[in-house]
C-alpha cells in the first residue's frame, strides 16, 4: 500500500448543500499522516467543510493545553472521531484552511486538515447493458469457489447505504450503522451503496440476477452519508470505519478517494489493530496521482476486459493492485441489475477476493490476506514488478485461494493460561502446589511456574501444576506467574497471582509485664496534690496500665507511662495504699503495690 505525497486531484463540479458550505473550483489535496504533519500544506479548493477542521494532538499533550492553543484561533473542540484522537474542531467560518495551515506548524499538533467532502468513485456506463460479467472469469473465479465462497467474513460497505430489501442481497445484510445520523438507517440514499454490495456478495447460483464473487459472505452497511448526491466527509468516514472495525467486520470497503485523509487512515489503522483490512479505491480522473506508500489502506486501480488499466482509472505508487472495474453487472438499487464502471467497483472486487482468502482459512492474519492477496496477483501487465499502473498486478482470486490451500498454516495463536490454585491472596505455609489451566487453539505442549520472576517448575501434562517449598523464600507477598507453550513454540502468559506466605511459628506469650511508680517509694510521707507516675515494659506491648488508692481504681490509660494527681486533702491523715497494675496482649498481668504516709491536715484543726 501507498500514500500521497503532494497529491493533486482535479474536480470541476459546484456543489451546493444546505447543511454546510464549500469552497470550490480545482481540488488540491494535502498528504498528512498520522506519524507526520505537513508543515505548509497547500490551501484546498474542493469542496469542504464550512467552520469545521479536523486536528490530532501530539500524543501527551494535556487537555487544557490543547483547548489553549485552539483558543488562539477562537477554535473549539465538538468531540473526537469515534476510537481515535482526532478532534473535530469548531472554527470560524471562511479561516478554515489559515488554520490549517497554523496548526500544522505548531510542534504540538500532529496533523491538522480540512473535512474534505469526497464522491463515489462511479463513472456511470453509457451502454445500455453487457451481455456477461466479464471480470468473473478474468479473475478465475469459478475455480476460486470450488474451495471458498466467503463464508464466515463479513465485508463493511462504507458507502451512500444499502436497499437490503433487494432479493439479491436481503439474505446475507447484517445489521449496519449510519456515521452521519449515528443510528441504524443504513438504506441506500442515492444508489452507488447497493451497487457496490452486489459485487462483493450478491447472492449467487440461484438462477436469479448476477453473480457475486463471495456468494456467502455478510455485507455490514456503513452509510456515511446523508447528501442525495453521495458526497461524504472524511470525518464520517472515519467514523464509520472505527464502528465497522468494533462490531466485527473483516474487511472494510471504502469506493471513494480516502488515501490523502490522515483522518480516515488513523481509522484504518484502528481497523488493522482489531484484525481487520481497509480497502479504497483509487479515483477516477486519469490522473497520476504522485504518490508513495499508505500502509493501512490497500489502494485499487481499475483495468477492462483486456488487463490494461481504464483509462479513467487513477494511478500511481501508491496503488497496491488492480482489478475489474469497466462493465461490471452488478445490483441497483431500484430492486434490478445494471453493468457500472469506476474504481468503485474494482475496489470491492478486491475486497470481495480477500473476503474469499480468509474464508479458504479463518485463522489468517490481515498481513498474511494482504499478502497472498499481492503474492497471486497476475503479473503479465506489470512484467513480474511492481508498478505505477497495476501495483502489485491485477488480482486473480483461483491463485490466491490455492495459496492458501496449498500453504502450510503456521499455527501463530498463543496459548491462554492462568493460575487456578491455591486461591488468590490466601496466607500460605511450607510446601503447596501451585495450578494453572492453558489452553490453545491446537495443543499446548508445556506449562511454566515462577515465583517471583524465578522458575518453580515445569509441567507437560495437564492439571499444570508445580511443587513449592515456601521455606525458600522471604515471608510476605509473592508474586506468582504461568507461561504456556504450544508445539510450534508461541508463548502465552498469565497475569500476575499473588499469595502471601507466612512460616514465622507464633510462641505463645507467657512473660509478664514489669510495672513501677517511678516517683514515691514504700512509706512516703505526702500531702496536698500529690502526682502519681507508673512506668511499664513488655517483651511484646503493654496494653494497659491501672491505678487503684485503697482498692478503688482511679484511672487507666493504653500507654506504657501514667501519671496522676491526688489531693490528698480529701482522704484521711495516716497509711493509704498504692496499687498499679500493667497488662498485654496475651493477657499477662502484673502489679506492684506501695504505702504512703499522707500528712495533709495538721493535728488539732477543725
Amino acid at each position: 500500500m501507498k500514500y500521497v505525497s503532494n497529491n493533486q486531484i482535479e474536480i470541476s463540479s459546484l456543489i451546493k448543500r444546505q447543511s454546510k458550505s464549500f469552497v470550490l473550483g480545482s481540488l488540491l489535496l494535502p498528504l498528512t499522516f498520522s506519524n507526520f504533519a505537513i508543515a505548509n500544506p497547500p490551501e484546498h479548493s474542493a469542496a469542504f467543510a464550512k467552520g469545521q477542521i479536523l486536528v490530532q494532538p501530539q500524543p501527551g499533550l494535556s487537555e487544557q493545553n490543547f483547548q489553549k492553543i485552539l483558543g488562539k484561533h477562537k477554535a473549539s473542540s465538538k468531540g473526537k472521531l469515534h476510537q481515535l484522537r482526532t478532534h473535530i474542531i469548531n472554527v470560524p467560518a471562511n479561516a478554515e484552511q489559515a488554520i490549517v495551515k497554523a496548526l500544522s506548524n505548531n510542534p504540538n499538533i500532529e496533523f491538522a486538515e480540512v473535512d474534505i467532502l469526497v464522491k463515489p468513485s462511479e463513472i456511470i456506463a453509457n451502454d445500455t447493458y453487457y451481455n456477461n460479467a466479464w471480470h468473473l472469469n478474468k479473475m478465475q473465479l469459478p475455480t476460486a469457489w470450488e474451495t471458498a465462497k466467503g463464508n464466515g467474513v463479513v465485508v463493511a460497505i462504507l458507502d451512500t447505504g444499502v436497499n437490503s430489501n433487494h432479493t439479491d442481497l436481503s439474505a446475507n445484510m447484517i445489521a449496519g450503522w449510519n456515521s452521519v445520523s449515528r443510528n441504524s438507517e443504513t438504506s441506500d440514499i442515492y444508489g452507488h451503496g447497493t451497487k457496490v454490495a452486489g459485487v462483493v456478495a450478491a447472492i449467487s447460483d440461484n438462477n436469479n440476477g448476477v453473480t457475486s464473487i463471495a456468494w456467502h459472505a455478510s455485507i455490514m452497511p456503513i452509510r456515511i452519508t446523508n447528501d442525495s448526491s453521495g458526497y461524504a466527509y472524511w470525518s464520517d468516514i472515519a467514523n464509520g470505519l472505527t464502528w465497522a472495525a468494533d462490531n466485527g467486520a473483516d474487511i472494510a470497503n471504502i469506493s471513494y478517494q480516502v488515501t490523502t485523509s490522515s483522518s480516515v487512515t488513523n481509522a484504518a489503522q484502528y481497523m488493522r489493530s482489531k484484525g481487520g483490512l481497509v480497502v479504497a479505491s483509487a479515483g477516477n480522473s486519469g490522473a497520476d496521482l504522485n504518490c508513495t506508500d499508505n500502509p493501512s489502506i490497500i489502494t485499487v486501480s481499475a483495468t477492462d476486459s483486456a488487463d490494461n488499466k481504464a483509462s479513467w482509472s487513477d494511478y500511481g505508487n501508491c496503488i497496491d493492485v488492480s482489478a475489474p472495474g469497466s462493465g461490471i453487472w452488478t445490483t441497483t438499487k431500484s430492486g434490478g441489475y445494471g453493468a457500472v464502471n469506476g474504481t468503485s467497483f474494482a475496489s470491492p472486487a478486491t475486497a470481495a477476493t480477500l473476503a474469499l482468502i480468509k474464508s479458504a482459512n479463518l485463522n489468517l492474519s490481515n498481513d498474511e490476506l494482504e499478502n497472498i492477496l499481492e503474492a497471486s496477483a497476475d503479473k503479465s501487465k506489470n512484467g513480474g514488478v511492481f508498478n505505477s499502473y497495476y501495483g502489485h498486478g491485477r488480482i486473480d482470486a483461483a491463485a490466491a485461494v490455492a495459496m492458501v490451500v496449498n500453504t502450510p498454516t503456521i499455527d501463530q495463536q498463543a496459548p491462554t493460561v492462568v493460575i487456578t490454585s491455591p486461591t488468590e491472596n490466601s496466607v500460605q505455609t511450607g510446601t503447596f502446589n501451585i495450578t494453572a489451566n492453558a489452553q490453545d487453539n491446537m495443543a499446548v505442549s508445556s506449562v511454566s511456574l515462577y515465583a517471583n520472576g524465578v522458575l518453580i517448575g515445569t509441567d507437560t501434562v495437564a492439571p499444570f501444576s508445580a511443587n513449592f517449598n515456601s521455606n525458600n523464600i522471604a515471608d510476605g507477598n509473592v508474586a506468582f506467574t504461568a507461561q504456556a507453550y504450544d508445539a510450534t513454540g508461541n508463548q502465552g502468559n498469565s497475569s500476575t497471582y499473588w499469595l502471601t506466605i507466612d512460616n514465622i511459628v507464633d510462641v505463645a506469650d507467657t512473660i509478664a509485664p514489669s510495672v513501677s511508680i517511678t516517683n514515691l517509694v514504700n512509706g512516703s510521707s505526702i500531702s496536698g496534690n500529690q502526682a502519681i507516675k507508673v512506668s511499664a515494659t513488655d517483651n511484646t506491648a503493654v496494653t494497659k496500665i491501672e491505678l487503684y488508692i485503697d482498692g478503688q481504681l482511679k484511672t487507666q490509660t493504653t500507654e506504657s507511662i501514667l501519671s496522676y494527681s491526688w489531693n490528698t486533702r480529701k482522704v484521711a491523715n495516716g497509711y493509704h495504699t498504692i496499687v498499679t497494675k500493667a497488662f498485654d496482649a496475651a493477657g499477662n498481668q502484673n502489679q506492684t503495690s506501695i504505702q504512703v504516709n499522707v500528712q495533709a491536715r495538721k493535728k488539732g484543726r477543725k
